[in-house]
């Protein structure tokens, strides 16, 4: 199932944030993005140079266009534009009510340019309360009055934690019934954050439009958001666009990743040399036993010392419910060990294929590509 994602947002010409990040979110996530564009902007990564609002009725029709023919699994609602157009979408959507709806409440850009007047701000109390999630940052949590304010407009509510304070973010998510999950992970240093919030919104959106528990969308978008910061490509200067298009092979699509290959190694500088000759970029290097190398594609190949893999290749798929996928495999009468929770930060399950081929079901996020000791 390819999930239908309508982003009512406006366009960002730096291609940083908005529509265009959001629809670079849900085409690596695998959906296809449909647009009804809110307002226009001039900007960089430096700021906002102008905006110029979509007249209301123009965004409904862009709304009413793909309804009509496509078809929508998931609402993502960021920049409004103004109150008229808060309202217009809000009439439009009421009338959907079994689509699930992200609203990450944009006030104002990464730059600091303010992109929602008060009269805004006041009507977002309706995109809240035809809402599924909201998004907010902690100011933007304070300008909607709190949590309490937020909550009682009966959506799940996603408090951000980039803008806190110290070494790690959290992310609360509280879900309808009271109950809490929280991340906590730590803060990836870079100025390259422009967008964030639309990505990770967008990234929601892909998942319940996919089927997703909300809990299992917003895990997975945390991890693309993180991926996407520490693929940024250092643009402008500025608050520079994230690295969207980097982000491969690390996002749960429904099915078990192909993307970790082990093999033995009986001299590991010769071995390392051999695969930097083929243009692999090495990114962990534990001489004399372990190496690890980034393919163009997104793919990892490790070298291993032989005698710790019993002297055969390990093929490692990546899943996003390993514990989900251990079960199914113990109800079909396969040996499978573990999970368990290694060192290196990854979650792994060993079994053998009905060839007797070593096979590792794992999750490791971020930690495949970008270990805390990945080589500068």
């Amino acid at each position: 199932m390819t999930p239908r994602i309508l982003i009512i947002a406006g366009s960002d010409s730096g291609g940083g944030a908005g529509i265009q990040a959001d629809i670079k979110a849900v085409t690596m996530l695998g959906g296809h993005a449909m647009t009804a564009i809110t307002a226009i902007t001039a900007q960089n990564t430096l700021g906002v140079q102008a905006v110029h609002p979509v007249p209301a009725g123009m965004v409904v029709a862009q709304i009413d266009s793909v309804a009509g023919d496509l078809g929508i699994d998931a609402v993502k609602i960021g920049m409004i534009g103004s109150a008229e157009t808060a309202h217009a979408v809000a009439d439009r959507l009421e009338t959907m009510p079994a689509v699930p709806i992200i609203f990450d409440p944009v006030m104002v850009a990464t730059s600091g340019a303010a992109l929602a007047d008060p009269a805004t701000i006041a009507a977002f109390g309706r995109l809240m309360r035809i809402a599924t999630l909201v998004t907010p940052n902690l100011p933007e949590l304070a300008a909607l009055q709190g949590e309490a304010a937020v909550r009682a407009c009966g959506a799940a509510l996603l408090i951000k934690g980039g803008h806190g304070d110290g070494a790690q973010i959290v992310d609360r998510l509280i879900l309808v019934d009271g109950s809490e999950v929280r991340w906590a992970d730590p803060r990836i240093a870079t100025r390259h954050n422009h967008g964030t919030g639309c990505t990770l919104a967008s990234a929601i959106a892909t998942g319940l439009g996919r089927g997703m528990s909300l809990p299992d969308a917003v895990a997975r978008a945390r991890v693309f958001v993180r991926l996407a910061l520490r693929e940024a490509p250092g643009l402008g200067g500025g608050h520079g666009p994230m690295g969207h298009q980097a982000v491969r092979l690390d996002a749960d699509l429904g099915g078990a990743m192909l993307n970790q290959v082990t093999l033995p190694l009986a001299d590991y500088a010769a071995s390392a040399a051999f695969y930097r000759l083929l243009g692999l970029h090495q990114i962990v290097a534990s001489a004399p036993r372990y190496a690890r190398f980034e393919a163009a594609g997104g793919g990892t190949l490790s070298i291993e010392r032989a005698d710790e893999i019993a002297g055969r290749p390990v093929i490692y798929l990546e899943c996003g419910d390993l514990d989900g996928m251990v079960a199914r495999l113990r109800d079909a009468g396969i040996m499978v060990s573990g999970p368990v929770a290694e060192s290196w930060g990854w979650r792994e399950a060993r079994l053998a294929d009905p060839a007797g081929n070593a096979l590792c079901l794992y999750q490791a996020g971020e930690n495949r590509r970008f270990p805390s000791w990945r080589l500068a």
